[in-house]
């Protein structure tokens, strides 16, 4: 079960890298309502873009079925409960999702096939007492980093009207490599440690 936000990311995260992709987002944001008829209630809203095989319109049906998995990412494991469980803390919180894929096959006479690839997204009304913590940030951005199969990760951080300090700031994969050498050592896991602890901190040192 999931105890936090973050761990469920990771697990919709991890789909993705596990789809065949060779690109996969990550955009994270914590924003206040603050449309002409709104509460002013903060929102924590995610979504994950990869490029993979994608899924058919019955597939995408599938699996938001608990007792339904391929049985290939948990061999011993008879339900899969990332998207259902998702979409359960989601409603339960005051939020909501949306998941939308298309798959390489057939396309309509005269028309390119349209590039095929899965979006999630998911938001979360922060004020709502069934919504879970958010959880670690950084280590959430750090485990999906190291997720193998894509080439390229990126991550997209927003943060605005939350108290907290703004943030807005993007990471890719293939510069931090270039920069640390071989994420998966131990002095450049260090170092991209402290390097995501820095973005979410700075701004709210500054207002210290």
């Amino acid at each position: 079960m999931h105890f936090s936000l973050t761990d469920l990311i990771a697990d919709i995260t991890q789909n993705g890298a596990e789809s065949g992709a060779d690109l996969v987002e990550l955009h994270v944001s914590e924003t206040a309502d603050s449309s002409e008829h709104g509460s002013g209630k903060r929102e924590f809203r995610f979504t994950v873009i990869d490029n993979g095989k994608g899924m058919s319109a019955e597939e995408l049906k599938r699996i938001q079925d608990p007792f339904v998995t391929d049985g290939i990412k948990h061999p011993h494991r008879k339900v899969g409960l990332g998207i259902p469980f998702l979409i359960q803390t989601a409603e339960a919180s005051g939020g909501g999702w949306e998941m939308k894929s298309s798959k390489k096959g057939a396309s309509p006479e005269n028309e390119a096939p349209a590039p095929s690839g899965t979006t999630v997204s998911a938001w979360f009304d922060l004020d709502n007492v069934d919504t879970p913590p958010v959880g670690d940030i950084p280590g959430l951005f750090r485990t999906v980093l190291l997720f193998s199969g894509p080439s390229e990760v990126v991550i997209k951080r927003l943060r605005e009207g939350s108290g907290k300090g703004g943030l807005d700031y993007e990471i890719r994969k293939t510069e931090l490599a270039d920069a640390l050498g071989d994420l998966e050592e131990t002095q450049s896991l260090i170092l991209l440690g402290q390097y995501l602890h820095s973005l979410e901190e700075n701004d709210e040192e500054n207002e210290e």
